[in-house]
């Protein structure tokens, strides 16, 4: 449930961090239209999957771990998606800054013990379904 409850927040938040964080927008101001749409359109579909895979959790507790063939592969694509998400958080993030503001290190230590916390609970559920599966 606490990871479900912190993909919700993620979905939330992504606005915010976008926006006051990285000041998003403007830098995305300075592309070309179409570019500008394809940036926002993979935004949203960022926001829209953290949400999506937080509701999915929240709702479907048990059938996550039922040891199916779909909970499975559900469980492994929601650990390689936020699996994904820390190994591009540590390779590239770290060469860029975020403001020098307490509230926003803050809050990038938290996001980023999230991002682990998903990940660990989805490579142990697919861990789980897996060594029933097979």
């Amino acid at each position: 449930m606490v990871a479900g409850a912190g993909q919700i927040f993620t979905a939330l938040i992504y606005p915010y961090v976008r926006h006051r964080v990285f000041d998003w927008y403007n830098d995305i101001r300075k592309l070309k239209p179409l570019n500008q749409e394809i940036a926002k359109t993979y935004g949203r579909y960022i926001q829209g999957l953290n949400f999506g895979f937080g509701l999915i959790t929240m709702t479907c507790t048990e059938e996550l771990q039922n040891q199916t063939p779909l909970a499975l592969a559900l469980t492994g694509l929601v650990a390689a998606y936020w699996t994904g998400k820390i190994i591009t958080q540590f390779a590239y993030y770290p060469m860029y800054q975020i403001p020098n503001k307490a509230i926003f290190k803050i809050g990038e230590w938290g996001m980023n013990a999230l991002f682990m916390l998903f990940a660990t609970v989805f490579l142990w559920l697919f861990a789980w379904n897996l060594s029933h599966v097979i």
